[in-house]
């Protein structure tokens, strides 16, 4: 798909309103019960763009970087400022915050995954775009060196040893990371008097599957 490697501007993202969404099928059948299904496998992140807007200034930013993008054309990364991070946000990244697979002693790449759970659930979410220079590893708890023990693919979100790592071994990963989105219109309307007023436009973002 149609992708440029660029955030939006965090300063612009800072304020927005959004967050995850999911499908949820339900048919109520005729005793009362229900049945329900889940056709998405992961959840979907949408935002809206225009409420982190604050000057004529960030008006035009945001403009800019609509009209580079042809509208609906190009997708782009978004740092939530609400989840960005493989740990909980008031602690350090470590290395060991995620576990991203264990070693079979033949296997050199590794996706980057973070984990929610509550309670006996857990969902592990993909992570396709972490930010560059930010990817910490760690095999069996040893702290690995990236260039010259690993890469980082940083536009597909996978890690690839320079030597597979041992059978057994757990390999874990600390890292931040955006998400892959596109703006979900067409079309901005902005009006200069209501906006000195303390209205904004509304800019829908919708996550995209890579």
């Amino acid at each position: 798909m149609s992708f440029h490697e660029i955030r939006f501007p965090a300063n612009l993202s800072f304020g927005s309103v959004g967050g995850p969404e999911r499908r949820t099928d339900i048919v109520t059948l005729a005793n009362g019960f229900e049945e329900r299904n889940a056709p998405w496998a992961h959840g979907r992140r949408r935002y809206d763009a225009g409420l982190g807007l604050r000057s004529l200034d960030d008006v035009e930013t945001l403009v800019a970087f609509f009209e580079a993008r042809r509208g609906q054309l190009f997708g782009f990364r978004w740092k939530d400022w609400a989840d960005f991070r493989s740990c909980l946000p008031s602690r350090v990244i470590s290395a060991e915050d995620q576990l991203i697979g264990i070693g079979d002693g033949l296997n050199r790449l590794f996706p980057l995954a973070k984990r929610y759970v509550s309670g006996p659930a857990e969902y592990l979410r993909p992570v396709r775009k972490p930010v560059a220079g930010t990817v910490q590893v760690a095999v069996a708890e040893d702290v690995k060196v990236e260039g010259v023990d690993f890469t980082v693919d940083a536009a597909l979100g996978a890690v690839t040893f320079v030597d597979p790592p041992d059978l057994g071994t757990r390999v874990t990963a600390g890292f931040e990371f955006d998400v892959p989105v596109r703006f979900d219109t067409d079309r901005i309307a902005v009006s200069v008097a209501s906006f000195h007023a303390g209205d904004v436009p509304s800019v829908p973002v919708v996550e995209v599957r890579l």
